[in-house]
């Protein structure tokens, strides 16, 4: 069996020329970054504005688990397989971290037959965007510290900084740190840390600007300390954020590449939806709604995360008006779920798939009965699935009358996804529109608990008094009016990733509240969440190597 950077290696890439003659983008809108990816002029969205848009189709998931479910594969397939039925369709999706590439989840740029290419390219440095939002990011860390060394007129206090550094991989022991050592000349020493550039609110602001001004604008608010009367203290105080979008000015550009069957993908930002709000930029997935028929777009994690998030702040920001959502499952996920350990999740058991079923059905209610949206299931197929727990799985979906697709793009490439493209046609031609899970002008407690009830189910949420101190300030401030980006683990609907399926009789523990201001959300970080993953004791990054003539093996 090959594997999925050799299948990737092995694909008849078409030059970027004509992935861009295929969406209709002029020659003057893009600019090539070798011959097989290219940036696209963010301005082309002023002169596509008369443009009509097309159906926005959103690709979630059920809680993961270590066997996996294919989310980013399924959306590839997804939109090669409307293209085989005649349909106009683009991807709009996130950028891997290089943090995951190198530790424990591998390539993230689909799977099998459905792919986007070139593969190692978007895994690793691709064209740079990341790079460019961890130097914006330190820069203003930087001046920050800059500021403070030399005479602190803005009377920043130390203990009250809240921005950290960031670095694009997965290092423990930069979480917690004390720099500023050595001397009155080498700077202030203080408790510092950083956090992976998916985190930094940078990543987010970039990825949720309507524009270069709007980004501009955006990195001015971003709040960076608080002085010593417990004033907030500005990008813009700093005068930072000039240079700063002078960095990101080519980053704010969205990448064109492509699948292995040729399909256009938009490939922009790309925030953890555990820690962030886990979602490509606005900028790509409007521009895709103007160059084609269908959009498919991803959101990270499951649906309690990264489809949360979308629905409740990228939509909002955005004015995106969804048209329906897929949601990926696998039956070996939901075996899993059921309580059956890995390395016996190829065996048949219906008892175990019964008990792993209500995780699949929780996201299937909050999406059609909260959201208010037609969702189809996309059973993501293994050769180990049997006959009758296919078939236990549609009769539980057929209760909810909620269609279900099997889906073998990873074997089959866009032939094996063309079931799930009917299905989704005919889910967005129903019309439907989506309603936010709550309300904005609700305080910033009565949206954490309607999150945490409805989406999460649970019995309520509890802030630590640290949180609760922070929340003063953000009433103080007058910024309670904001969506809420939940950092919580993926591993299950509570904050303890141990408790599987859909777990009751919990309380949520919201230990921590941080106001991005220039992003535009509250961040309520629960449970262990961290924003700086460690590498594990055996590393992706150890099979991971290239060959005399600069061909990479071991890449997923």
């Amino acid at each position: 069996m090959k594997s999925d950077i050799e299948i990737a290696q092995e694909a008849k890439v078409l030059p970027i020329e004509k992935i861009a003659d295929m969406t209709g983008i002029g020659r003057f809108d893009w600019e090539p970054y070798g011959w097989d990816k290219a940036k696209i002029d963010h301005t082309l969205l002023d002169r596509l504005e008369d443009k009509p848009k097309g159906k926005l189709v959103l690709v979630t998931a059920i809680t993961p688990t270590p066997a996996g479910e294919g989310k980013t594969t399924t959306s590839i397939g997804l939109a090669d397989a409307l293209r085989l039925i005649g349909k106009n369709s683009m991807l709009a999706l996130r950028e891997p971290s290089m943090g995951p590439v190198f530790g424990l989840k591998g390539g993230a740029a689909g799977g099998g037959y459905a792919q986007v290419v070139p593969m190692e390219d978007i895994n690793l440095h691709f064209t740079g965007d990341f790079h460019a939002i961890g130097a914006a990011n330190n820069l203003l860390a930087a001046m920050l510290d800059n500021h403070i060394q030399h005479g602190n007129e803005l009377r920043i206090d130390s203990k009250q900084i809240l921005l950290k550094r960031c670095v694009d991989m997965n290092d423990r022991q930069l979480r917690e740190i004390v720099d500023g050592l050595g001397g009155r000349i080498q700077g202030v020493p203080r408790e510092d840390g950083f956090v992976i550039t998916v985190a930094c609110e940078v990543m987010a602001v970039l990825c949720l600007a309507e524009d270069l001004v709007d980004l501009k604008r955006r990195l001015g608010r971003i709040i960076v300390a608080y002085n010593f009367e417990g004033k907030p203290v500005t990008a813009h105080d700093l005068k930072a954020e000039g240079a700063m979008t002078a960095l990101l000015k080519n980053a704010l550009n969205p990448n064109l590449v492509q699948s292995l069957e040729h399909t256009p993908a938009l490939i922009h930002g790309g925030p953890f939806a555990n820690i962030a709000h886990g979602c490509n930029s606005l900028i790509a997935t409007k521009m895709a709604l103007k160059l084609s028929d269908y959009t498919i777009t991803e959101a990270g994690f499951a649906a309690d995360l990264g489809a949360e998030k979308f629905l409740d702040i990228k939509c909002r920001v955005g004015g995106l008006d969804p048209a329906a959502v897929v949601l990926v499952a696998t039956i070996r996920a939901l075996k899993y779920h059921g309580g059956v350990p890995k390395d016996q999740l190829n065996d048949e058991n219906l008892e175990a798939l019964t008990a792993g079923l209500p995780n699949l059905l929780q996201h299937i209610d909050n999406i059609k009965n909260i959201f208010g949206l037609p969702c189809v299931v996309a059973v993501n197929r293994f050769p180990t699935d049997t006959q009758a727990e296919i078939d236990l799985l549609r009769d539980e979906c057929a209760k909810t009358k909620t269609p279900v697709a099997l889906s073998e793009v990873w074997a089959k490439g866009g032939k094996g996804g063309i079931e799930l493209a009917e299905e989704v046609v005919k889910l967005c031609e129903q019309n439907a529109h989506y309603t936010p899970a709550y309300g904005l002008n609700s305080s910033v407690e009565k949206k954490l608990e309607k999150i945490c009830r409805r989406i999460y189910h649970a019995d309520g949420v509890r802030l630590t008094p640290a949180a609760r101190r922070q929340l003063k300030k953000i009433e103080e401030l007058g910024m309670t009016d904001l969506p809420i980006c939940m950092a919580k683990t993926q591993y299950s609907f509570s904050d303890d990733a141990k408790l599987l399926g859909a777990p009751k009789d919990f309380t949520v523990c919201v230990r921590e509240l941080r106001l991005n201001a220039g992003a535009g959300f509250i961040v309520a970080l629960t449970g262990q969440i961290l924003t700086m993953p460690g590498l594990p004791k055996i590393p992706a990054a150890e099979k991971i190597d290239v060959n005399e003539k600069g061909k990479i093996t071991g890449l997923f």
